[in-house]
């Protein structure tokens, strides 16, 4: 199966056919659908049939048994069959701001450059977690400013693959990323946002921390005696 939504993040339209019916949905030859993982929603949209008949993709997952990219349908529907040819398209509102907010947060990650414990994304807003030394606190003017800059600096944001033999022979660029990449895999996703970070991320991203826009730091939480939750959102709600 090719998996459209990392090598192309910005296609919307992709026809296919149904391979097999699995838990509640469908499973295609291809798909342009993100599943959901890594702290990011999987994408919805519609199906649509020959005839014109259009069923909601209302989630999609990756099963972890099989790998499978599953298509949740409405419990009601008629499920086409195995070998049915179908169009795929994605809500592309919704899509695109995942993609806005999960490079914010790779953003954010370089903005405060503490272990991340943990982060979490939707439409609306994003947050990361992080561990602080004892008794340190964080900025929410500092970090609104210096994410800004960062969008206003409208720096290019490139997704790439590797092998992960060839990441091996290159321990220098493994060590520094803030999180190792798996190296259980036969290629290694990587997301760059060129002069500030390279880390591995299989997530959907927009091509310029420009694209992202203005973001505001709507709260900063307490945790734990350490850890700190930072939550942003944008500016202009549209």
């Amino acid at each position: 199966m090719q998996e459209g939504y990392y090598l192309d993040p910005y296609q919307t339209r992709l026809d296919t056919h149904v391979v097999r019916h699995r838990d509640g949905g469908v499973v295609l030859a291809d798909t342009l659908c993100y599943p959901q993982g890594g702290g990011q929603p999987g994408d919805t949209g519609t199906l649509t049939l020959a005839d014109g008949t259009a069923l909601p993709i209302e989630n999609t997952r990756r099963d972890p048994e099989s790998g499978d990219i599953v298509h949740f349908l409405p419990e009601n529907a008629q499920f086409p069959p195995s070998g049915t040819a179908v169009t795929v398209d994605i809500d592309w509102a919704r899509r695109h701001r995942h993609m806005r907010m999960h490079t914010c947060l790779h953003m954010l990650s370089e903005v405060l450059k503490y272990e991340v414990t943990s982060g979490n994304l939707t439409a609306d807003s994003g947050r990361l977690d992080f561990n602080l030394p004892e008794g340190e606190e964080l900025d929410k003017d500092d970090i609104e400013a210096r994410l800004n800059r960062m969008v206003d600096e409208d720096r290019p944001v490139v997704m790439k693959m590797i092998p992960s033999a060839e990441l091996i022979t290159q321990p220098d660029l493994i060590a520094s990323m803030a999180l190792p990449p798996p190296l259980d895999k036969p290629d290694v996703h990587l997301v760059e946002i060129q002069g500030v970070s390279l880390e591995p991320c299989g997530g959907t991203h927009v091509r310029s921390t420009a694209e992202v826009g203005h973001m505001v730091v709507r709260k900063i939480e307490n945790k734990g005696k350490r850890n700190k939750r930072v939550v942003v959102a944008f500016a202009q709600q549209d």
